[in-house]
């Protein structure tokens, strides 16, 4: 089992760690249920699975406040694709909402990706739901993720489509990358690919909430075969742009996907 690493963040009161001890993987647990508003049994996380992925190749880190307190939490594992490559797998992360837009979600991506080096993983993938626009900005933007691919119904049951996105561990570099200028695009272009100088621009709404259920039903079919249909040729998404109030965009440019 690695032996654990700090990672902290002075300037705003907090630090990552990984998670050692039985009562830390419990409130890690209760974390994580409260964040997600997770009720139902079958979506709960115990101390006894997180000790193991702690101790065989996955990560399980938290972010604790001066006092101690847990503020935030993330786990993984490892994982392999069909042609043979290893990668961390971080299957969510969880942060305290008095802590939210505080670094505190960067601050526990980078502890996984020191826990997934030291198992000699060299990159990083998860998921996130498409129609979330400040997701996208933080993992394709900030972190400087790219998106690989699109699973439709990811955990087999309706409206978990999701993209899957890969994060290089080896390049640490601070990122880069320019914010992407997207074109003028609106609401009739939502789900839609719109082709510009050989890169593809994907619009989606910025707040899908307030989309009626057939409307965003309409709106995931559409992305699912406009994403569907880019990643198939090989594109990968590079960045994410609010263009106003009401549409954001995806940038797909052309790239052999590592998928």
């Amino acid at each position: 089992m690695p032996h654990p690493s700090v990672a902290a963040d002075a300037g705003v009161g907090f630090g990552c760690r990984e998670l050692t001890q039985y009562t830390e993987f419990r409130e890690a647990s209760a974390l994580y249920a409260r964040v997600f508003a997770y009720t139902e049994s079958e979506y709960a996380l115990n101390a006894n699975l997180l000790t193991a992925l702690a101790r065989n190749g996955g990560s399980a880190v938290g972010a604790f406040a001066e006092d101690g307190t847990l503020i935030g939490f993330a786990y993984g594992f490892a994982g392999w694709e069909g042609r043979g490559e290893v990668f961390h797998y971080s299957q969510a992360a969880a942060v305290d909402a008095s802590y939210q837009g505080r670094g505190v979600g960067r601050a526990l991506k980078q502890a996984q990706r020191s826990v997934a080096l030291r198992w000699g993983q060299r990159s990083m993938r998860w998921t996130f739901d498409p129609l979330l626009v400040r997701n996208a900005h933080f993992n394709l933007n900030a972190l400087g993720a790219v998106g690989i691919a699109f699973e439709r119904d990811y955990y087999v049951r309706p409206d978990t489509d999701r993209l899957v996105v890969a994060w290089d561990l080896i390049d640490d570099r601070p990122v880069h990358r320019p914010g992407p200028t997207a074109p003028a695009l609106g609401r009739e272009d939502w789900g839609r690919a719109v082709d510009v100088e050989g890169e593809a621009w994907i619009a989606v709404p910025t707040r899908p909430d307030g989309l009626g259920s057939g409307e965003r039903a309409v709106l995931r079919q559409r992305l699912d075969g406009t994403l569907t249909d880019v990643f198939r040729r090989g594109g990968v998404l590079t960045g994410a742009a609010r263009i106003d109030d009401q549409t954001a965009a995806y940038r797909a440019t052309p790239g052999e996907s590592t998928r």
